[in-house]
């Protein structure tokens, strides 16, 4: 239920907050630790952080414009690898921000980068989460994800990919290892 009335406060919120600049506006989303959100080491679980980074995704989405474009195409989200390092725990009720944003993306995927961030004990911002997501956004009906470069005329922008970091290529390299393995 957490998660849902958290898609509905994004939902609700987002028509006063500030668009987002395709493809490059970072998502900014301050949340706090709820008891749900926690594992049995009473931190939060490691799958709450995914679920948290989907809000992130989700708030791209809305933001950039997008949202309304998939929907009358019939296209959706999709995730198809993962890579996070879990740096500091967030204990119950602890505030974080959570950053999302396009690094980098091909003729049909993207790679995104979602950070959590919490204060520590100096009340310095300490990443406390980051992650790098792979995905696309699919058209069912035609069994394909949609090529970037038309995504982006949908979306009425032209942009080139940033060069892919170190961290990028050795995600990707991962992940084609595991696609080859499976």
């Amino acid at each position: 239920m957490n998660l849902w009335l958290r898609i509905l406060w994004l939902l609700l919120c987002t028509p006063f907050r500030k668009k987002l600049e395709a493809p490059f506006g970072v998502s900014k989303l301050n949340w706090r630790v709820l008891p749900n959100d926690l594992d049995t080491n009473l931190h939060m679980n490691n799958g709450r952080y995914l679920t948290m980074m989907d809000l992130g995704r989700f708030d791209l989405i809305l933001r950039m414009g997008l949202l309304g474009q998939a929907r009358r195409r019939k296209w959706i989200p999709v995730l198809t690898a993962a890579k996070v390092r879990f740096r500091r725990e967030l204990k119950l009720f602890q505030g974080y921000r959570l950053e999302t944003r396009i690094v980098w993306w091909s003729d049909t995927h993207f790679v995104m980068e979602h950070r959590m961030i919490t204060a520590g004990l100096d009340a310095k911002e300490k990443v406390a989460c980051i992650a790098l997501m792979l995905g696309g956004i699919y058209e069912r009906a035609a069994r394909r994800f949609v090529p970037i470069a038309e995504l982006m005329s949908v979306m009425h922008v032209n942009a080139e990919s940033p060069a892919p970091s170190a961290e990028i290529e050795a995600f990707l390299t991962a992940e084609l290892a595991l696609k080859k393995a499976a």
